[in-house]
């Protein structure tokens, strides 16, 4: 049994349920990852025979079936007819070089319709329990230990920013402290879990919170369903990028590689909605 890119490019709508990308989507990976791979991978392998047992457009398969499914690499290896160190070995490869054509760049310079408007909001998610220190990443919130991250994107969905992943104890608010300030001219829309923001942001927009002696009015109630149905969409940019398992069930590899990962499906999800990664 072998699947390959030849095979199954002729059925649109599976390629796009098993890989989490369109055909013509995948084909301008495929472009870009070309010469990076022939650069920093081919010219400079020193063992003797064949580098490799299946083609570059098969491999990136492999990655974002990984990616996509996050099932076991030894399942990957049966379905591409190679062996399952293999596929560990072509992940590792291939990641550094989609995180240079595909992961949201640091320094990306924004428009200026960019930064009037950003959703700011952070995700968690399930880790396996680590074996040292283990109270920095459990999660009151979840009841588990877990990863959390950052994500800032403009009105329109495009993600401008991932941070760096931290510990899941870490509030919410804190984690935002800790990443680079917004521009002093950005109207920022959070959630209730950033209270405290316009002292360091005054252009913010956060929900109003009932009190036991202060219930909410008919304005206030208005003016939180009009802030939801913004904040929805930087929410629904996040369910974009749980369609990859990978970052949706618990994660099950190094915790140093996950933030790499985070950043390539990002970039992906952009290239998805109609945005350039980079």
């Amino acid at each position: 049994m072998s699947v390959g890119y030849n095979k199954i490019k002729k059925f649109p709508r599976t390629f796009n349920r098993l890989f989490g990308v369109q055909v013509d989507q995948f084909e301008e990976i495929l472009k870009k990852t070309e010469p990076e791979w022939e650069t920093k991978i081919i010219r400079r392998y020193k063992r003797p025979g064949r580098p490799f047992k299946c083609e570059l457009a098969d491999m990136i398969l492999m990655l974002l079936l990984y990616y996509r499914s996050y099932t076991t690499q030894i399942f990957i290896s049966y379905l591409f007819g190679i062996d399952d160190p293999s596929v560990c070995r072509i992940i590792r490869m291939l990641e550094p070089i989609l995180a240079k054509i595909m992961a949201i760049s640091k320094c990306k310079k924004l428009s200026r319709e960019e930064i009037e408007n950003l959703l700011v909001d952070a995700t968690e998610q399930p880790i396996e329990k680590p074996g040292k220190g283990q109270k920095p990443y459990y999660s009151g919130k979840k009841k588990r230990h877990t990863l959390k991250t950052e994500i800032r994107t403009t009105i329109k969905g495009r993600i401008v920013h991932v941070s760096k992943s931290k510990p899941g104890s870490i509030h919410d608010f804190a984690l935002f402290k800790q990443e680079p300030p917004l521009s002093p001219s950005s109207r920022a829309f959070l959630d209730s879990g950033y209270q405290g923001i316009e002292k360091i942001h005054p252009s913010s927009e956060i929900p109003y919170k009932a009190s036991k002696n202060k219930p909410l009015d008919r304005e206030d109630k208005e003016y939180n369903r009009a802030l939801s149905r913004v904040h929805i969409k930087v929410e629904n940019i996040i369910g974009d990028l749980k369609v990859f398992k990978i970052l949706q069930d618990r994660y099950r590899n190094k915790r140093k590689c996950y933030n790499l990962k985070f950043n390539i499906i990002a970039g992906i999800v952009n290239m998805k909605n109609g945005f350039s990664p980079v």
